[in-house]
């Protein structure tokens, strides 16, 4: 407050009261203007539609408003206006997602004021300022800008207040209410239920009640719903027939006693007409008056329950409390005590019945719950079932081959018995908020302990591999994976202290930010270096193909040298990243990248060239690879690896490069571990040849994937969503931009994983039966590595799906396992898209490579 001094003496002369009003959760700004203007309770799929509002049907103040003829203005966050088209009279909108503006924002809306407050064709005045959310998403609740904001905004009080005072026709009816939509964390964000975010402002100025006492006027706690049927009482309006909140008493502490109890009494019959809603059975209708002794009710009801009993006997008691002081002040009998028990038993059914039908929000239609589970288990059924065929498939064939010593078959089964104990554990570690809320202490453990499994694996397999040729070199490069993984994890595990409960824990990402600038400024250049370093040296192992290497190459230097010169230049402070030349520059990277990638994909089958007579590549990296003698066109399946093996590093490349642009600063670093982790796993399972389960391997690259997720800073809370980063290289608001950056920063991690599936199907032999099909041997390649994460996925949608049902009515089902469950979607979501583009390149490449041998046999037949 020491940057508000206007704001905070008028709370110390007692001209104004101020509230700590609790937002529910999810904090984000459109389902906090509906809470505040209909005192409803909304659900989590407000994040989304915060993306796309449409109008507001529900009964609300802006409506009672309209509807007794008020003239209303409006200027500020465009969100009203999507919510109340036509109901301004007046009005100027600004996008409130392009965070990056911090000043035009609320320059637009000053510029009104001295105007508007100079009309009076007006009857209520909206304000909506942005600039102090934006200053947050950028820079922090900590942020040099914060300061001289919060000024800028006591200033505006003071403007405001000022004219009201100056007013010659003002007779003390204008009312002035500064209230916040929510909170922010100390990075800035929000949208979880943390006190921080949670914590929002509601301050009345002109309600000329005195108070005397500064700590009552400023250390209040309200719900924000309670905001809404206030006002309506306050301005002579109805409440919101789905209004959940209770009035504020200290506001009407101006007005006489009667006046006081007919609001409480109004307010109590909206609640209690909304519970006979909900309630079938409720009916009170059997109590009398003269059934209550000295405010004790003797209740006979309808109605058996104890919960439909525990409300008619509240509200019955409070109104004959009521009546009785009425009785009695009409014989000027009335005393305080009377007038106090009746404030009381109102209170007390309002607070009964406000925290009923708050945790009410949560039902929904059985029927309709019970026809979406169902279809949820068939799809995973049907996923696991197609996953196991094709197992069983793959199995055959490799017994067929006999790939599997009967010392192999014995130790087959720990790294599998493994993955599905993993799966078990975090099915039931879902109905568990703790474990929800520190997810990442699972993924992250369970990933180095099944590398670590592998690692035995390959010791005991030791004594086989050394009787083959270059079984002692595949032992090592092995070996130095696994340690290269456990360490790369264990670095990454300390990057972030996530979840909920520790993170004031000291982390490498705090270290660094403390260090200043140039010490993060050396570790992002550091980690562009060597992605790109990294690039080129697996690119390189595809020797035999130099001019693809080359042009490819090519590509990916320019991509690199211009994120690094952007990283230079604009990644200073999160001010310059705004600025309209990193803006240029991050439009032309996107760019580049696009082009690289996109051309990459599309073009090399075309070009890639197909050796007729040659049987093998000279690519390195799955040289321990043997193709089988029997398969039919051994030339296309080689030119198949080759150009899956190019476009899926471009993938990953350009991904990565793309991170480094997006993410944080302080998470270059882990982009180049993830990196790591990566290629050292692809390694690892190369050269293990066929002596893991395809499953297994593809099951412990998803499990690196998760792992990473969170090593990014991410958890299963709302507000560690990147805002900021999502308008970078974005000129203009365009939600579908800024959602589609916003959801590459989140799932930069899994979809990294994905990507690699590419690289994987090359690197890995590929079994077949003798005169396969060309569609068989594509089903080979893609089956697992599209079965595998799908199932993955549904078996874990499906089951938090049954979890949240069964916890709908949990104390945390709305900070803890709401959220949750929309990760849950948008990961589903990322799994499709990542799977979509896996499929999409295997079968594009292939058709493209059939399509050339043909036209190669058939120029060959047609010379002969």
């Amino acid at each position: 407050m020491e940057a508000m001094p206007y704001t905070q003496s008028l709370l110390a002369n007692g001209m104004a009261i101020g509230y700590h009003a609790k937002a529910a959760p999810p904090t984000v700004t459109m389902p906090r203007l509906k809470a505040m203007v209909s005192g409803a309770i909304g659900g989590f799929l407000d994040v989304a539609f915060n993306f796309n509002t449409q109008a507001m049907a529900d009964d609300n103040l802006l409506g009672q408003f309209s509807s007794i003829g008020w003239k209303m203005v409006m200027h500020g966050d465009d969100t009203w206006l999507k919510l109340f088209p036509g109901l301004f009279t007046r009005h100027d909108g600004v996008s409130s997602f392009f965070v990056k503006d911090t000043i035009q924002v609320d320059q637009n809306v000053s510029r009104h004021l001295v105007d508007e407050l100079s009309r009076d064709d007006w009857n209520l005045l909206i304000l909506h300022y942005l600039g102090l959310d934006h200053v947050g998403h950028i820079g922090g609740r900590t942020s040099l800008l914060m300061a001289p904001k919060l000024a800028e905004m006591d200033e505006v009080v003071k403007m405001i207040h000022t004219s009201i005072l100056t007013r010659e026709n003002d007779q003390g009816w204008t009312l002035l209410v500064v209230v916040s939509d929510h909170g922010m964390t100390e990075n800035g964000n929000h949208g979880g239920s943390s006190f921080e975010e949670a914590d929002s402002l509601a301050l009345f100025v002109g309600l000329r009640g005195h108070v005397s006492d500064y700590k009552s006027a400023t250390q209040n706690t309200v719900q924000q719903v309670d905001i809404a049927p206030t006002l309506a009482l306050l301005l002579g309006v109805p409440i919101p027939k789905n209004n959940v909140g209770v009035l504020i008493a200290e506001t009407f502490d101006q007005l006489k006693d009667d006046h006081q109890l007919r609001a409480l009494e109004l307010n109590s019959w909206q609640l209690f007409r909304l519970l006979d809603a909900q309630i079938s059975c409720l009916s009170c209708a059997n109590i009398s008056l003269n059934d209550f002794s000295d405010g004790q009710p003797s209740i006979t009801t309808e109605c058996n329950d104890s919960l439909e009993k525990m409300f008619c006997r509240l509200y019955m008691n409070a109104a004959v409390l009521h009546s009785t002081w009425k009785s009695k002040k009409v014989s000027q009998s009335s005393s305080w005590e009377d007038y106090n028990s009746t404030v009381i038993a109102y209170h007390k059914f309002l607070k009964t019945a406000s925290e009923w039908l708050s945790s009410r929000a949560t039902d929904k239609p059985v029927d309709l719950l019970a026809f979406g589970v169902t279809a949820m288990l068939l799809s995973c059924l049907v996923l696991l079932s197609l996953t196991l065929h094709m197992g069983r498939e793959i199995n055959l064939v490799e017994k067929l081959h006999h790939y599997h010593s009967n010392n192999d078959m014995q130790m087959c089964f720990l790294d599998e018995i493994f993955v599905l104990g993993v799966i078990l554990i975090l099915v039931i570690s879902m109905a568990s908020s703790s474990m929800v809320e520190e997810e990442h202490y699972i993924w992250h453990f369970m990933t180095s302990s099944l590398f670590l499994i592998l690692l035995r694996k390959t010791v005991q397999l030791l004594p086989a591999q050394n009787s083959l040729s270059k079984g002692t070199k595949n032992f090592k490069f092995q070996m130095c994976s696994v340690f290269v993984l456990l360490i790369s994890g264990r670095i990454l595990r300390g990057c972030h202290q996530g979840g909920v409960n520790w993170t004031h824990l000291p982390d490498i990402s705090k270290w660094l930010e403390n260090s200043g600038g140039v010490h993060v400024k050396t570790v992002q250049l550091v980690s562009g270096v060597s992605v790109v370093i990294l690039g080129f040296c697996f690119l390189s192992l595809l020797s035999s193909k130099k001019n693809v290497i080359l042009v490819v190459g090519f590509n990916f230097l320019v991509s690199g040298l211009l994120v690094l010169v952007h990283i230079v230049k604009y990644q200073e402070n999160a001010f310059a990243r705004s600025s309209y030349g990193a803006t240029i520059s991050a439009q032309m990277i996107y760019a580049v990248l696009g082009s690289t990638t996109v051309g990459t994909a599309v073009l090399l089958p075309w070009f890639m060239p197909i050796q007729i007579s040659k049987v093998g590549s000279s690519r390195d990296i799955y040289s321990s690879i043997s193709v089988p003698s029997d398969v039919k066109d051994k030339s296309l399946l080689m030119a198949l690896k080759d150009s899956l093996y190019v476009i899926g590093w471009a993938y990953i490349f350009c991904w990565c490069l793309l991170q480094l642009l997006l993410q944080q600063p302080i998470n270059a670093m882990p982009i180049l571990l993830l990196l790591v982790q990566i290629l050292t796993s692809l390694l690892h399972f190369s050269y293990s040849g066929l002596h893991h389960k395809e499953w297994v391997e593809i099951s412990a690259l998803y499990f690196l994937g998760m792992a990473g997720h969170f090593a990014l800073g991410n958890s299963n809370s709302l507000a560690t969503i990147d805002v900021a980063g999502a308008f970078i290289g974005i000129s203009s608001h365009s939600t579908l931009l800024s959602g589609v950056l916003m959801s590459i920063i989140t799932y930069a991690s899994p979809l990294l994983v994905l990507f690699a599936l590419v690289v994987y199907m090359s690197v890995k032999g590929c079994l077949v039966t003798q005169n396969v099909d060309s569609g068989h041997l594509l089903q080979t390649m893609l089956g697992l590595p599209c079965l595998v994460p799908l199932t993955l996925n549904s078996i874990l949608l499906t089951a938090y799906t049954i979890v949240l049902l069964l916890m709908r009515n949990h104390l945390f089902v709305w900070s803890v396992f709401s959220p949750k469950y929309l990760y849950v979607c948008a990961t589903s979501v990322c799994i499709y898209v990542g799977i979509f583009v896996l499929a999409t390149t295997g079968t594009y490449t292939y058709l493209v490579l059939g399509k050339r041998k043909m036209m190669q046999v058939s120029i060959i037949n047609d010379r002969r």
